[in-house]
């Protein structure tokens, strides 16, 4: 018998544990991620009385692989559009957090004597929280209709996004094991520079293949492109020296921009779910009983600073974004507690072996203190600011209320910083995408254009001056793009004449554009002739793209933008229509499926209720690949639908509890639902003989159906209604009623 690989048996202890705990945690209404830990423990190597995991190197790469699949499931769920709408809310309320409690947590791993690197990590992991736990403690709460949860959410995804930038800094620090200012700015700036890259190639050209490959699409093989295209991007993050877990999230946001999105995380959330589960059971491996009683005073003293501390920071954050104090309360106390980025920070701690192996289950043991506080928490937050709000001084609550009307009547930006933003923007822009071209024609095709007129015994120069033809021709639209897009120069006349002292600002921009341009087209041909030759004819180059070709240039420039503004907005493009700028700060246009299990299923619009109920309005109905724009009100909902839903966040969230209905059980059980199956024999003197099966009637008369006739030896199945029934005649039929055979031959 072929002997069986451990990974196997390892698996099967893991799944089958992790399995039978998730059950008991969902019967206790528990986070299933405690579930997965302590299943981790149970099978871990320090609980003797269970058994354990055979070979752990490999399952660590299976919880490797789940980190991929979680982080990629969240870049599905991430917007850059998303990102740009919560603005401020998140973006002030996430650093605020992320500045106070990576303070505090490091002063407080000094005070119990951690090492420098160990409160280094521990204030990185304490300034992230758990998404899947707030949202989880949202849906066990029935808080989702709530206003200040839209919030929440708008942290969350900063927070995210920011976790995302702290595994790279991390990493940069955990390799060089000390702070370096140069190295720590190089590594941002090369994370930006990817970051864009990635972004702009992988938007123009990953929805362009989708689009190509969408006819010959099912969902074995769009889970399959998909899960390539997740694994291509985190071997390229691996190769230009970032985390996985980065190159997963990136994939997952590009592709969030497609209107495959939806399927695809269909389509990926079991291979997540069980990935996942994978990993958060190797978490709780680690778990060392003799550590937390060793460390139970550490563990209190930072769950403790957790809950207090991260929940005044965040409050004070929403605060400062211009919130009033209600919201700020209600949001601020859902940040009370860590999860799984912590643990992927203390994971990368102990990969690079610059933290206290300690350091681990004393991070998890807080996670799990923390989880089961947040509901308690959460439900606590109105009732802290009821009893808080009338102590306060009426000098306070004026100060407060002025804040907040504030910030919400900021004026616009002027028109100098409008212009400068843009400027700004737009070299950013083009330049990544010339030092991503450069690099490619730099190190790509030069050596391999060498190799090939080489391998054909052509003079080099002939090989240099191909790749600099070429990569100058790829180039040219973006040059272009750089030294006269967005540059409109009626608009430069007019901000220098009306601006006092904007010449100090406008005109080094502008040259500022015109240097990168120059210096781009220099490094090309300085690399494939000669560096002094290339700055002389870099200026000539330039003027030449600018002058001659700028037609063509345009023309060409155009159709990449238009594509890439295409593949862009395509999933937005799939709406009934765009709403209002004027009017986006208050409706929402969201598409919600109906599952079967809703009560608007089989209902009609004019009988839904839903403008009465909820305050929406259906604009469209996708079914079955074509969209219904402005539905009849006789129209019927069915399930499957999905439907284009505009309102307010607070009346869509409220609308989905009706809509995106889950069944109690996954599976009910119908046993006692069965039909009876009865044989009955045709005599000779009976009802039937010379009957037509239509006629008989069985179905009304005795609500029952005919399934087959066996005559002469053989079964004719599902006769035809034109069948006539013959004396020797057996007809075997179903009935959900209990039939007596005699009642029936009499009736």
């Amino acid at each position: 018998m072929e002997s069986l690989s451990p990974i196997f048996l390892d698996l099967a202890i893991i799944l089958v544990t992790a399995g039978v705990i998730t059950v008991i945690f969902k019967w206790l209404k528990q986070p299933l991620v405690l579930g997965y830990i302590l299943a981790g423990f149970f099978i871990g190597p320090y609980f003797p009385w269970f058994p354990a995991i055979k070979d752990a190197t490999d399952i660590h790469v299976w919880s490797d692989i789940g980190i991929v699949f979680l982080m990629f499931a969240l870049g599905l769920e991430f917007s850059i559009k998303k990102l740009k709408k919560v603005g401020a809310t998140g973006a002030i309320t996430a650093l605020t957090e992320l500045a106070i409690m990576f303070l505090i947590g490091s002063s407080v791993g000094r005070i119990l004597g951690f090492a420098s690197m160990d409160c280094t990590f521990l204030g990185c992991m304490l300034s992230i929280s758990s998404t899947s736990i707030i949202i989880k403690s949202f849906d066990d709460l029935k808080l989702k209709q709530q206003k200040f949860t839209s919030t929440v959410t708008a942290v969350l995804v900063v927070e995210d996004l920011i976790a995302v930038l702290l595994l790279v800094v991390l990493s940069t620090v955990s390799v060089s094991r000390s702070f370096n200012g140069g190295e720590l700015a190089f590594s941002m700036l090369k994370l930006a520079f990817f970051l864009i890259a990635w972004f702009v190639f992988g938007i123009y050209l990953i929805p362009t293949f989708l689009r190509w490959m969408r006819r010959y699409m099912s969902e074995e093989t769009l889970c399959i492109v998909a899960v390539g295209l997740c694994f291509g991007m985190v071997v390229m993050a691996s190769v230009a020296g970032f985390s996985t877990a980065l190159g997963a999230f990136v994939m997952g946001a590009i592709l969030a921009e497609t209107i495959e999105a939806d399927a695809i995380h269909r389509v990926i959330t079991p291979l997540k779910d069980l990935f996942g589960a994978v990993f958060f059971v190797s978490v709780g491996m680690l778990v060392d009983p003799h550590v937390l009683v060793k460390y139970w005073l550490p563990i209190l003293v930072v769950a403790a600073t957790v809950v207090l501390f991260k929940s005044s920071s965040a409050t004070l954050g929403v605060l400062l974004s211009g919130k009033p104090l209600r919201t700020a309360m209600q949001s601020g106390f859902c940040f009370c507690q860590i999860g799984e980025f912590s643990f992927i920070i203390a994971g990368l701690g102990l990969s690079f072996g610059v933290i206290n192996p300690d350091l681990y289950p004393i991070v998890v043991s807080v996670s799990i203190v923390t989880t089961f506080v947040t509901p308690y928490m959460i439900k606590g937050a109105l009732p802290a600011y009821e009893r808080l709000e009338p102590r306060l001084p009426e000098k306070a609550k004026t100060a407060l209320f002025r804040y907040s009307q504030s910030a919400k009547s900021t004026e616009h930006e002027v028109s100098i910083r409008l212009f400068m933003r843009r400027q700004l923007s737009s070299i950013l822009l083009y330049g990544v995408i010339l030092a991503a071209l450069y690099l490619l024609s730099a190190y790509l095709l030069m050596p391999t254009l060498d190799g090939l007129f080489d391998e054909w015994e052509v003079p080099r120069i002939w090989s240099r001056l191909t790749g600099l033809v070429a990569s100058l021709v790829v180039l040219s639209p973006f040059l272009w793009a750089m030294v006269v897009k967005n540059v409109n120069r009626e608009r430069v006349k007019q901000l220098l004449s009306t601006y006092r002292h904007s010449q100090a600002v406008v005109i080094p921009v502008l040259i500022l554009r015109y240097f990168t341009a120059v210096l781009f087209v220099g490094l090309l041909i300085g690399r494939y002739v000669h560096m002094a030759v290339g700055f002389i004819l870099a200026l000539a180059l330039i003027t030449v793209v600018v002058v001659l070709l700028s037609r063509k240039a345009t023309g060409f420039y155009q159709h990449i933008e238009e594509r890439f503004i295409s593949n862009f907005n395509q999933r937005q493009a799939q709406q009934s229509f765009r709403i209002p700028e004027s009017l986006e700060a208050g409706f929402v246009l969201e598409r919600i499926p109906v599952t079967p299990y809703s009560p608007l299923a089989g209902v009609s619009l004019r009988n839904s209720g839903l403008r009465q109920s909820y305050g929406v309005n259906i604009v469209a109905i996708e079914r079955a690949g074509r969209v219904i724009d402005l539905p009849d009100p006789d129209t019927v909902i069915l399930p499957a639908d999905r439907l284009s839903v505009i309102g307010s966040e607070e009346q869509l969230a409220q609308f989905r509890t009706a809509a995106d209905v889950e069944p109690d059980m996954l599976i009910h059980d119908h046993s006692d639902h069965e039909m009876n199956t009865y044989r009955y024999h045709v005599m000779g003197n009976g009802p039937l003989v010379g009957t037509m099966l239509r006629d008989s009637d069985f179905q009304h008369r005795y609500h029952a159906m005919v399934i087959a006739i066996e005559r002469g030896g053989e079964y004719v199945l599902n006769p035809p209604a034109d069948t006539i029934f013959a004396e020797g005649d057996t007809v075997w039929f179903v009935s959900p009623e209990k039939i007596t055979l005699r009642r029936f031959i009499e009736s």
